[in-house]
């Protein structure tokens, strides 16, 4: 048996690293364990936690290509991040200029949830859960 465990993080690469980093910590935000500027690569690496716990790194690399997401392109569809309230949480982002979709209803769950964009269009999801 593979014995995996859990998700140790996911790993980002943005095209702006200072508006990526003020969107992930001030707008989301997640508290920043470490970052590191790499030289011989020009990179940032910024390790990201939520509710103390590790989950994202954001890279930034010179001119990454872009890689779309739209319409349900294969790989990773969307990270999801649980609140209690789908509807106070899409507000407060609207308050921020942050376009929210309209709030759904999981019809398996009968939980709300939307979707929002990163600044580089990485979909992400708010899931209500308890």
């Amino acid at each position: 048996m593979l014995g995996l465990k859990n998700i140790h993080h996911i790993a980002i690469i943005c095209s702006d690293y200072a508006r990526s980093k003020y969107f992930y910590t001030e707008l989301l935000g997640l508290n920043i364990i470490q970052e590191i500027y790499r030289s011989e690569r020009d990179s940032y690496k910024l390790d990201l936690a939520l509710n103390d716990q590790y989950v994202i790194e954001l890279f930034s690399f010179p001119n990454p290509p872009s890689r779309p997401s739209r319409p349900e392109a294969t790989g990773l569809r969307h990270l999801a991040f649980a609140v209690s309230d789908v509807a106070a949480a899409k507000l407060f982002l609207e308050a921020k200029g942050v376009e929210v979709e309209a709030i759904r209803v999981d019809s398996h769950t009968g939980r709300k949830f939307t979707f929002f964009i990163d600044p580089d269009g990485l979909p992400l999801e708010l899931y209500e859960s308890e």
